[in-house]
């Protein structure tokens, strides 16, 4: 006995993302005998992708996913890259807002403490109370 790879069956809202179309679409495609499909005891349906496919005329795709489904790989990585060269020049910014900040406080800070050189008390000659002889 020869077996096949067959595709599993798909539920409403699979058949709906594979397609394209809504839910109710696909669901009203059923009620007019558009589309067959299994209906079990829970109210769910069956969908053969085959039958998706004769339904709605879509080409078979490999693995029942849409081309637009995958990334592309190169797209991603240029981004990721634009990314990380604006994370970086963040990063430079930020470095030199926190070191323009140092400074600022620093001299915040000496502004705010007295710096004035102190007077020792020096003995200072005054000629009004010196005693003549």
């Amino acid at each position: 006995m020869t077996q096949y790879a067959t595709m599993p069956e798909l539920s409403l809202s699979q058949a709906a993302k594979l397609t394209g179309k809504s839910k109710s679409t696909i669901n009203r495609a059923i009620k007019t005998g558009k589309l067959s499909a299994l209906r079990h005891e829970d109210g769910s349906y069956s969908i053969d992708p085959a039958e998706l496919s004769r339904a709605f005329g879509m080409e078979p795709q490999e693995g029942s996913k849409r081309r637009d489904a995958e990334p592309d790989a190169n797209r991603l990585l240029e981004r990721i890259e634009a990314l990380e060269a604006m994370l970086n020049r963040e990063r430079e910014i930020l470095a030199d807002l926190k070191e323009d900040r140092d400074r600022w406080r620093q001299q915040a800070t000496a502004l705010l403490t007295d710096q004035r050189p102190t007077i020792t008390t020096v003995s200072r000659w005054r000629w009004w109370g010196k005693k003549s002889l």
